[in-house]
């Protein structure tokens, strides 16, 4: 059995005290920044003496890694952003979609895949947005479907490689596989990830996107100054990819990169990098560090120790029902509190012992792909806001919900028909294999044909049901059904 923390009056003042700074930072009242309330809540969690100063100190201290990889991030984006890199590439993304602004999507989404993969999906949040921003300024597009391709896809594209989403390091941690296994356990999910989010992003904004674009036939070159940025923004995907075969923190490798490739520049333009420092939302890292001290109050409850021995005992008896129920947990919570908490709780309970590796890669599929649908379900939707605000365009919590929702629901539909057909497959092999034993002969024929009809019965019911759903109601559904169901006898009855 687990033990559950007792709700003694200082543990009921930690739980408030975090789930009113979350909903400050979900909602953020009165348009004041999210570090307000995440930094709010810690201060009031050290002054009311809910968690002592070196509980504090070390969480805070656990956010170093976080800080140092994000700010050597903002950094870099700021650096690019002012030598020119993002109008170049703008300029070469609009000239190759050659007045096509579904080519001109094609090629966002695809760099965004890249991006994250090789630089993380907070990368693609900081660095990638502003230069989406100016190619759909220059080809004279709306930049919304551009922009939530930059979101959606940090999130879809965040298991392709370990480093991809930080999180997926504070999940595994010392249990983290070696390359080739984590392609083989993470790729087809992965990939289908991939494009079903394109798809369903290419059909919501197929109007936006129907629309002409300009076209451009120059692209500006870059200057000494832009080339030696270029240079350091490769050295920083280096310097990650590095760090992770070696299974090192990448916080530190990489901002120190960012900081060669700022001093070189602007050694050789003999001007102090001031300018640049005060672009960056420093805010951001606050907000971070504050979310650290809120799951340090969590933890010192025992609300995250019970959290983790329920998982573990859950795992023990029953490894894939665990994982379901875990993945789908996670990836509710992060849409609720943000899934940087979401993932420091769920890590610290999946690392407190050993864990069927089924279970934590389902948590690490929550993590990563589970916040869709609120526009702060991750730390890289809320830096893809911050850069948002910063070019002056505004997206509300509805508005990515109506999008993010979209894009879930495809996910779920495309899952529920792939273990449909899966188990058709298996359930048809079981059923040949039975009539084997009893004597009768076993008909390959009969197990491709009747997995294939399920199979093609799971895809014409994604494809129709939704629809069918929406238009019918009550006793249409009904009588529908009752047809249905009728002429699924009649054709058994008559089949050779």
């Amino acid at each position: 059995m687990t033990a559950w923390p007792t709700a003694d009056a200082s543990h009921v003042a930690t739980w408030s005290i975090a789930a009113l700074a979350t909903a400050g930072v979900l909602l953020r009242p009165r348009g004041w920044p999210e570090a307000v309330f995440a930094v709010g809540g810690a201060v009031l969690l050290v002054l009311a003496r809910l968690l002592p100063p070196a509980s504090v100190l070390s969480a805070v201290g656990g956010s170093l890694d976080v800080v140092f990889f994000l700010t050597g991030l903002m950094l870099l984006a700021e650096l690019a952003r002012s030598e020119g890199l993002f109008d170049t590439l703008s300029a070469w993304a609009v000239r190759r979609a050659g007045g096509s602004g579904p080519r001109l999507f094609a090629l966002v989404y695809g760099i965004g895949v890249v991006v994250t993969a090789f630089m993380s999906n907070d990368a693609t949040a900081v660095v990638l947005t502003p230069a989406v921003h100016a190619a759909a300024r220059r080809a004279g597009a709306r930049p919304l479907p551009y922009l939530f391709a930059c979101a959606l896809v940090a999130n879809a594209a965040s298991f392709v490689l370990p480093i991809a989403n930080p999180a997926n390091l504070v999940v595994f941690g010392s249990h983290l596989p070696p390359l080739g296994a984590w392609w083989h356990r993470f790729a087809p999910a992965s990939i289908a990830a991939v494009v079903i989010t394109w798809a369903v992003l290419r059909w919501r904004f197929r109007a936006e996107l129907g629309a002409a674009i300009a076209q451009v036939s120059h692209v500006p070159g870059l200057s000494q100054n832009g080339l030696i940025a270029l240079l350091g923004v490769a050295g920083v995907v280096l310097a990650m990819l590095v760090a992770s075969a070696l299974g090192a923190s990448l916080g530190l490798p990489t901002l120190l990169a960012c900081l060669v490739a700022i001093a070189a520049v602007h050694w050789n333009r003999r001007r102090a990098p001031w300018a640049l420092l005060r672009h960056v939302d420093w805010g951001v890292l606050a907000l971070v560090a504050g979310l650290f001290v809120l799951v340090a109050g969590l933890e010192h409850t025992g609300l995250i120790g019970s959290f983790a021995q329920a998982l573990h005992q859950h795992a023990e008896k029953a490894p894939h029902a665990t994982a379901w129920v875990a993945g789908a947990g996670v990836a509710l919570v992060s849409n609720l509190v943000n899934n940087l908490p979401a993932g420091l709780i769920a890590g610290t309970a999946a690392n407190a012992g050993a864990l069927p590796d089924i279970v934590r890669s389902a948590i690490a599929v929550g993590i990563d792909l589970g916040p869709n649908l609120s526009v702060t379900g991750s730390l890289a939707t809320l830096l893809w806001l911050a850069a948002l605000r910063r070019e002056g365009e505004h997206v509300s919590a509805w508005q990515f919900l109506a999008v993010g929702a979209l894009v879930e629901l495809g996910l779920s539909y495309a899952a529920a028909c792939a273990v449909t057909a899966g188990g058709g497959l298996v359930l048809a092999a079981a059923v040949e294999v039975a009539h084997g034993i009893a004597g009768q002969p076993i008909e390959l024929g009969a197990i491709a044909s009747h997995a294939i009809g399920i199979a093609a019965g799971a895809a014409l019911g994604w494809g129709l049901i939704p629809a069918l759903a929406n238009r019918l109601q009550g006793r249409g559904r009904a009588t529908l059904l009752l047809a249905a169901y009728a002429l699924v006898l009649v054709a058994w009855a008559w089949r050779p």
